[in-house]
């Protein structure tokens, strides 16, 4: 590829930066440092919630913005709030009871908290921005996959092969990215986004440089311009030695 300039990186955190004992490589935090140094933005776009991701954040001190749940909510370097998407609660009241009727593991996420294998007496009193299945069931997670698919307000992707994450219809990685290039005054064709999840999908395909990880999903591989290492093996820093700092 040529004439590549990449401004932006975009970290997805679980199989991505994160190593299976989930923390950050030495190496991983020293190339990024070196590419804040050249004035690259780099930033978590995660699944988790700001208040899970946000200690990683400050321990590697990003300079730039903050992208959690799927793209659910952006925060500056503040820890502002920029934008918000909510799921409807009877969306959530539904998927609750959907998990319970197939017997799956679930977690939720609402604007205050992380709720796993329980849930609030009044669901309609939260605002919510994920609903997650977990089942090593096959059968179970195509049956739910199904249902899900009726409604037509929901965005659904995973984070593992064995889990279904649903978002808000719209609301993705690669839309955030977006609005945070147009905040920093740059556009698709600088970024480089690494994951290995289907919720990375999204930003893997719209960059101008989509990296899959070495453990990724098979899809995601191939949807990829270029597969790195593992996320036991650095492979976070090898593709910015890559595509940004050669």
């Amino acid at each position: 590829m040529d004439n590549i300039d990449i401004r932006l990186v975009a970290l997805d955190m679980d199989g991505t930066l994160l190593n299976e004992k989930g923390e950050i490589s030495e190496e991983n935090r020293r190339t990024i440092k070196e590419a804040e140094q050249w004035g690259v933005h780099v930033i978590l776009s995660t699944g988790r919630s700001f208040a899970t991701c946000n200690d990683f954040a400050k321990s590697m001190e990003l300079q730039s913005y903050l992208i959690t749940v799927n793209g659910s909510e952006i925060y500056n370097n503040d820890g502002e709030l920029v934008e918000r998407h909510i799921v409807d609660s009877e969306y959530v009241q539904w998927m609750w009871e959907l998990s319970q009727k197939h017997g799956t593991h679930f977690w939720a996420t609402s604007c205050d908290r992380v709720y796993r294998a329980e849930m609030p007496e009044k669901i309609n009193e939260s605002q919510w921005l994920k609903f997650g299945f977990d089942t090593k069931d096959d059968a179970i997670r195509q049956l739910i996959m199904e249902e899900l698919r009726t409604k037509e307000n929901l965005e659904i992707s995973n984070s593992s092969p064995t889990n279904i994450e649903v978002n808000a219809h719209g609301v993705n990685k690669a839309k955030a990215i977006e609005r945070v290039c147009s905040m920093l005054d740059l556009t698709m064709d600088q970024v480089m986004a690494v994951g290995d999840s289907l919720n990375d999908l999204a930003m893997i395909r719209e960059a101008k440089i989509g990296v899959a990880m070495g453990n990724a999903q098979q899809i995601v591989k191939e949807e990829s311009d270029w597969v790195t290492s593992t996320n036991q093996e650095d492979g976070v820093a090898k593709a910015i030695r890559k595509w940004v700092l050669s």
